[in-house]
């Protein structure tokens, strides 16, 4: 798969980060870009910066968790263009905490945006991208859906369960010339915290005490840019690669974790018990591997 199909793209959570990266590049490349967010004067700036380039694009309001508001964006593109050669879903919140201790709430916002918008986005276009015969489509999980991190069990459960449907999708859509790219990015600098408060709990995201130290970390150790993801990403779709995974610690800590992942698990445990999961996961990220 190339990008052989129509130059019309539909990117949810496009009003910042990693989305806005991937908005700005596609139109870079001659789309037409969708740019869908819950955030619509994030959407707007995003949309401002794609015509002062001299791109051409549109934005919708939309809550990816809602698949009603889903399905009418689908129609509302399909409508206009005809055809959508290209669907990033891509909105997310971060959020964490303990089993046991996050609240029930915060798993439902946080799996709703980040697993259920997924699928609500897939329910809604892939049957008329079947019936185009050609697309693509871009499910933005995390490295921490690759490998689960300790103390962001809904973040991480959300992400690998996107992981898991971007697998099953590329096989599925194979017949009908449909490319599926699931980008699990690295810690990047990003707002994706600060958003995270506009819908998880204040108090849920206070808890998170060092995991926000290890995020914090994780940002500014990070040398990978919200627009390096969104290169890496469309060259990911150009060659027709499953996955994209950013930086090499976390390349070679997910292909560990696979190779050997009784061993893996077993060591991560025994850190924690004696005390220094903590550290080690803060010391981790500090080197890139979060």
């Amino acid at each position: 798969m190339s990008l052989e199909h129509a130059r019309t793209a539909v990117v949810t959570g496009a009003g910042s980060g990693i989305g806005r990266a991937l908005a700005l590049a596609l139109s870079a490349k001659g789309y037409r870009v969708g740019v869908v967010d819950i955030d619509m004067e994030g959407a707007l700036g995003t949309l401002g910066i794609i015509e002062e380039r001299g791109g051409v694009g549109e934005t919708r309001l939309c809550d990816v968790r809602d698949f009603e508001q889903v399905c009418a964006m689908a129609d509302h593109f399909f409508n206009s263009w005809g055809e959508v050669g290209l669907l990033v879903n891509n909105a997310g919140i971060g959020g964490g905490g303990y089993v046991g201790e996050v609240s029930i709430e915060d798993w439902r916002q946080i799996v709703g945006t980040n697993f259920w918008g997924v699928v609500h986005g897939c329910h809604a276009f892939v049957p008329r991208i079947k019936a185009q015969r050609s697309g693509h489509i871009i499910n933005t999980a995390s490295t921490a859906g690759l490998v689960p991190v300790m103390g962001f069990a809904p973040y991480s459960a959300s992400k690998a369960a996107v992981v898991s449907l971007s697998e099953t999708l590329r096989v599925e859509l194979a017949p009908h010339n449909i490319g599926v790219t699931v980008l699990c990015p690295s810690v990047v600098s990003t707002n994706i915290m600060s958003n995270s408060l506009k819908v998880i709990d204040a108090d849920g995201y206070n808890a998170l005490d060092w995991r926000v130290e290890l995020i914090e970390t994780g940002m500014r150790a990070s040398t990978v840019t919200v627009d390096d993801v969104a290169r890496m990403t469309i060259e990911a779709v150009e060659k027709g690669r499953l996955f994209v995974v950013t930086n090499k610690p976390s390349r070679d800590n997910w292909r560990y974790s696979r190779m050997f992942p009784e061993r893996y698990f077993r060591l991560v445990a025994y850190l924690n018990r004696k005390g220094l999961a903590q550290r080690f996961l803060t010391w981790a990220a500090s080197k890139g591997a979060a």
